[in-house]
């Protein structure tokens, strides 16, 4: 993992411009330890790989935070303010304290969930490694990247499974929705226990 790529990785996101408003909007939000993570990222990456509009296939925009007060009136609170600040961005942008995550997993996805420790624990368990991005930036406009699996794959447009909490059917789901959009993708099989 070199800085050039996490340049070229930064240069890509950006040039979507949902996440360049998002990232620029986000410190007035005033929550702790928040990213925009997943498909606002990688799937941007693969439609500038693929010479697509930018924004080609993104349904929604993942923006995490952490927040130790895990009650839903809390979390509602923030999602009423980010609508509101990001009102005038024209996509859905799904809001979300990862600190509450454990709370609900198992009814969502089927299998229980330990509560994550931080926004970047949370991201660390996406269903596959190629979607573990996020950026962050401070109020003082510098951006931040987080990679924990580097960019070799993701520029390669190689899917990697995460077997570590989604179970093989969520991984299964998104591959087949993401190969039907972004058919120069390749996708490793979820491994065999």
């Amino acid at each position: 993992m070199s800085a050039n790529d996490e340049q070229l990785f930064l240069k890509y996101v950006q040039e979507n411009p949902i996440n360049k408003q998002i990232l620029q909007l986000a410190p007035q939000l005033g929550v702790s330890d928040w990213w925009l993570t997943a498909g606002a990222l990688f799937q941007t990456v693969w439609n500038v790989l693929e010479g697509k509009d930018p924004q080609n296939g993104i349904r929604d925009y993942d923006f995490f935070y952490f927040d130790e007060d895990t009650s839903y009136e809390a979390e509602d609170a923030v999602i009423r303010r980010a609508q509101e600040l990001f009102k005038d961005i024209d996509a859905e942008i799904e809001v979300r304290n990862e600190a509450r995550v454990h709370i609900w997993y198992e009814e969502h996805f089927g299998v229980p969930a330990i509560p994550f420790l931080s926004s970047t624990d949370a991201i660390d368990h996406f269903a596959a490694k190629t979607c573990c991005f996020a950026v962050t930036t401070g109020k003082n406009g510098k951006t931040r990247v987080y990679a924990p699996h580097g960019y070799e794959d993701l520029f390669a447009r190689r899917i990697i499974p995460n077997p570590v909490l989604a179970p093989r059917e969520v991984y299964e789901a998104k591959i087949k929705r993401w190969l039907s959009t972004w058919p120069s993708l390749r996708a490793e099989p979820w491994p065999e226990q």
